[in-house]
């Protein structure tokens, strides 16, 4: 099997680095990297399309390549499967990522986004993250992954499983639990300042409030639980399609007749 790796901390950024030789070393699966060339955190699902993007290829072993790319996670996850860098992989994993991507947050997340285009072009995607800015140790994590990993392959067909792992000890984790997306609202605080030629700026800060229901992702890591959400690329909301339909859905002459 073929697993495309990505991110968004960048192409030598050590949670991807570390998934790879945990995945080198405990599969039997070929890797490629196609990752941001520098730091893309929170670029959501943006894609460059008014600039060039440009690649630096770097040797991984004899049957693979990585490359580093100037543009965004997502332009990474386009160019390596649209723009035929590697041949289509049958997996991406986008991560692991330092810091959570956790409830509501995964609309801002570029490692999310990432995945999810991986999803959008037809590869079943997961997005990992250590839920933790300080904690630097990805092994144990890409080592947990890497032993789970045929079995999530062989039940993961399509969609996306957004996977957050405590950010301390393997010692200290309590498990794993399943979860649905909680909600991370933020109290934003906007704060306004002026630079020496006179001109306003601001800068954006503010305090998470979280959901801790039971069975939320958010709840999940404050407990010492790893995380895993699927998720799917479908925002549709089905139960509503039907009320709005019996309003709005009109033929032609009626539209013509203004009506």
């Amino acid at each position: 099997m073929h697993i495309l790796l990505t991110n968004d901390d960048g192409y030598h950024a050590s949670g991807i680095q570390t998934l790879y030789r945990s995945l080198r070393s405990l599969t039997e699966h070929d890797i490629s990297i196609v990752a941001p060339a520098g730091e893309r955190s929170a670029t959501g699902h943006s894609i460059t399309l008014f600039h060039p993007l440009f690649v630096i290829e770097h040797d991984l072993d004899s049957h693979q390549k990585g490359f580093a790319v100037s543009g965004t996670p997502s332009d990474c996850v386009k160019l390596a499967i649209q723009g035929g860098l590697i041949t289509k992989p049958d997996l991406l994993i986008s991560g692991i990522n330092q810091g959570s991507n956790l409830g509501t947050d995964v609309f801002y997340s570029g490692t999310v986004s990432a995945a999810m285009e991986g999803v959008i072009l037809g590869v079943p995607s997961l997005a990992v993250s250590l839920a933790n800015y300080q904690f630097k140790d990805f092994e144990p994590s890409t080592v947990y992954l890497a032993k789970h990993l045929d079995y999530i392959i062989k039940r993961h067909k399509k969609g996306l499983m957004n996977i957050n792992f405590p950010g301390k000890p393997q010692s200290k984790w309590a498990g794993a639990k399943v979860t649905r997306l909680g909600k991370a609202i933020y109290d934003n605080v906007f704060e306004r300042r002026v630079d020496p030629h006179g001109r306003a700026y601001y800068w954006q800060c503010g305090n998470r409030a979280e959901d801790l229901e039971e069975d939320t992702d958010l709840r999940a890591i404050q407990e010492d639980f790893i995380s895993i959400t699927p998720m799917h690329s479908d925002l549709t909301d089905f139960k509503e399609i039907e009320p709005w339909k019996k309003y709005f859905n009109t033929s032609n002459s009626l539209l013509d007749n203004g009506v």
